[in-house]
């Protein structure tokens, strides 16, 4: 009997987990905090970008990946999930897309914040 209760706990937790906001966090950086995906690399935004639409693409998106969604995550609070034109799915954070730099090794790594004067780290 002590089964099903457990059973029933895990699918409770499993599919709680799966409607959870974006894995992101606040990692220290050399410039002081900033967002950071949960495997602790800094994230960006672009500002080409508009509220709720990413323009980068193609070799872009091969230096900038952007941060996206997994399974059926859902917005909360200040996320959201921006549409890309391929119908994949992106977070943005206060409509801003989210975006990780190719050139960034380590949690704490910064080394895209300002590149061309269109990036900019990604503030908590």
């Amino acid at each position: 009997m002590r089964t099903i209760p457990l059973t029933i706990t895990i699918c409770l937790v499993t599919s709680a987990s799966a409607f959870a906001a974006p894995p992101v966090k606040t990692v220290e950086s050399e410039k002081g905090p900033v967002l950071a995906a949960a495997n602790g690399m800094t994230l960006y935004t672009y500002k080409d970008d508009q509220k709720g639409v990413s323009t980068c693409y193609d070799q872009c998106a091969k230096n900038w990946p952007p941060f996206m969604v997994e399974g059926d995550a859902m917005a909360e609070g200040a996320y959201s999930i921006v549409e890309r034109k391929d119908g994949s799915k992106q977070w943005a954070k206060d409509g801003m897309p989210l975006y990780f730099w190719v050139k960034d090794k380590k949690m704490g790594d910064i080394t895209g914040d300002g590149v061309k004067g269109e990036w900019d780290v990604a503030r908590p």
